[in-house]
């Protein structure tokens, strides 16, 4: 019987074993959107986990959603990542940056002047962001020109590049929590009427040729995409969700991805089964838990449901979940107030065993 604690090949590189460490927003970049040496210390503490899945990394300056999100689209951008995956390789582990453009999510204040919100279409979500300014309510964002999203979709494929060249050992494209591939995906968000809206089809086609345009340039092996069905958060909507995915995997099957990573919603185990049904490769699974994932979920991946599993909160708070799990614990809290922004306080202070 599979485990989590055993090893799996992912596209060539072994993991030691099948513990996850999910991509969580952290907001502790410096100036110029650069990690610093306190992030480094951050993931190489974590360095036991099968695979690290860095924070959402902007691919381009006008994808930044948050205040304090690093950034792979400079020259020291990478520079400084090499450090971080320099230190993770060090510790023995095995790190792939998530790239995440934000789209309509965030406030022309955390942009360079000049720059705006960009969507599929010039449809605003409900609610506020944090700005150094205070909170401030979405913006209606700019509705993208069909060379604009050609030239997205490159940008997606130079961070992969640059990502690459910072040391990273793959990438994952974040197309869940209704950041921009997820707001191409839904029929609420995505009012375009062109070949990239309308039809399950035509919706779909932004993140498919974003997969394909990032595995073009860094290879099949080394890409990965995360999606969430039927998330509602960020105001989405999609009342097509199984039909909608299960279109989008039939489209990236020739690609023989590095992996699928799913975040589960309430009741959408169904999806999850689909899914796990159309896709033949290696499935990530971050799922539903009233709280924070617990060990309560490892009989999942001896159960077949998941190849993978990761585990957001609980990482954050321990560095060595995977010796945790085993041990059946005990388990660091984490504490919420030093979730976002901050220095060493809740970031890199949570003891080992």
């Amino acid at each position: 019987m599979t485990t989590a604690f055993d090893p799996i090949d992912l596209s060539g590189t072994r993991l030691p074993n099948r513990i996850v460490m999910a991509p969580m927003t952290r907001s502790r970049a410096a100036e110029g959107g650069l990690p610093t040496a306190l992030t480094a210390e951050y993931y190489a503490q974590r360095a036991s986990a099968g695979l690290i899945v860095t924070e959402g990394i902007q691919p381009s300056a006008v994808g930044q959603g948050y205040p304090d999100t690093p950034g792979l689209h400079t020259a020291e951008q990478v520079t400084a990542w090499r450090r971080v995956t320099d230190a993770v390789h060090a510790a023995g582990g095995r790190i792939f940056a998530q790239l995440m453009h934000t789209g309509r999510i965030g406030h022309p204040a955390l942009l360079p002047d000049g720059l705006h919100n960009v969507a599929p279409s010039a449809v605003a979500a409900q609610g506020q962001v944090h700005t150094h300014e205070g909170p401030k309510e979405y913006v209606t964002p700019r509705e993208l020109t069909g060379d604009e999203i050609r030239a997205t979709v490159e940008d997606f494929a130079a961070a992969a590049g640059r990502a690459v060249e910072a040391g990273f050992d793959g990438v994952e494209l974040h197309g869940a929590n209704g950041y921009l591939i997820h707001q191409f995906l839904s029929p609420d968000s995505n009012r375009r009427t062109d070949e990239w809206g309308g039809p399950v089809e035509h919706r779909i086609r932004f993140a498919a040729e974003t997969v394909r345009a990032v595995a073009a340039a860094i290879g099949a092996e080394r890409t990965a995409l995360r999606i969430s069905p039927a998330n509602p958060f960020n105001s989405m909507s999609e009342p097509d969700a199984e039909a909608t995915y299960l279109a989008l995997l039939a489209a990236l099957e020739p690609l023989d991805l590095a992996y699928l990573h799913i975040a589960e919603m309430t009741d959408t185990r169904d999806i999850t089964l689909a899914l796990r049904k159309r896709f033949g490769g290696t499935l990530v699974l971050n799922p539903y838990s009233e709280g924070p994932t617990g060990p309560d979920a490892l009989p999942l991946i001896e159960d077949g449901l998941a190849d993978l599993l990761a585990f957001g909160q609980l990482f954050l708070a321990n560095p060595d979940l995977p010796a945790r799990l085993r041990a059946g614990g005990p388990f660091n809290e984490p504490d919420r107030a030093t979730f976002y922004g901050g220095g060493a306080r809740g970031y890199t202070d949570y003891p080992a065993l």
